[in-house]
């Protein structure tokens, strides 16, 4: 079960807009990604992109949403141990596994974890469902058939994409020049760390790329064959 920060103010931000954050170890979700979404089981990739399931003559573009964007002032904070639990599934979707910054911090009272340098892709809805209402089956798929007609197919309509991934650790003791050291050591590089009071620690990531951080996802609803409609599905539920 997901641990529940103690101030949802990223994931209740981002689910006002219809954004879910991304809590698994996955990160390579793309626009247009088809994903299948059986009762009992967690969502699993289902096609690269909508076009290698379903054909149409209508042109589907992305656009910037220059409106939705989160800093560091958008965060979720947990209690020591249940963050740095968290913390460590994290850094291991980014590769960083091997840094084991619980044996840096072994105690403390906070962690908090926020976004910087975010923009928003997005593909309007109206251009989805034309697309699908004028949709064929890219070639005869007996196994598409039935997992539409049971309405198990989710679309990836929205993508929230950050440079730096922010972590701040409010910790019980004094933290020293040495330890900042000793935290840059420990991290080779990966993490800018600095002071940020006299017992708060903030480290940010590199920034070289940008990486998906939330996702948007309709799924797409079906009768005998025939494309229906879209519902928003990541405004109350994590499946990502």
């Amino acid at each position: 079960m997901e641990a529940k920060p103690l101030l949802t103010n990223l994931s209740k931000y981002l689910r006002e807009q219809g954004y879910d954050l991304i809590n698994g170890p996955l990160r390579n979700y793309r626009l247009l990604q088809l994903w299948l979404k059986k009762p009992g089981n967690p969502a699993e990739l289902y096609y690269n992109t909508l076009s290698h399931a379903f054909a149409s003559d209508q042109l589907l573009n992305s656009q910037t949403n220059s409106a939705l964007k989160v800093s560091s002032r958008y965060k979720n904070e947990y209690k020591f141990n249940m963050g740095m639990s968290v913390l460590e599934a994290l850094l291991d979707s980014f590769g960083l596994n091997q840094l084991a910054l619980e044996t840096v911090f072994s105690s403390g009272n906070r962690v908090s974890i926020a976004y910087e340098g975010s923009e928003t892709i997005e593909v309007p809805l109206a251009h989805i469902e034309n697309y699908m209402h004028t949709a064929d089956y890219l070639h005869p798929n007996p196994s598409l058939f039935t997992h539409a007609n049971r309405d198990q197919i989710l679309l990836i309509s929205g993508m929230m994409l950050a440079k730096n991934l922010v972590i701040t650790i409010d910790t019980d003791f004094e933290i020293s020049p040495e330890f900042i050291v000793e935290v840059d050591k420990k991290t080779q590089g990966k993490l800018n760390a600095f002071k940020k009071s006299e017992r708060s620690i903030k480290m940010v990531s590199e920034g070289k790329s940008l990486f998906p951080v939330a996702v948007k996802a309709h799924r797409l609803h079906f009768d005998k064959g025939h494309f229906i409609k879209t519902n928003l599905v990541t405004d109350s539920r994590a499946f990502f």
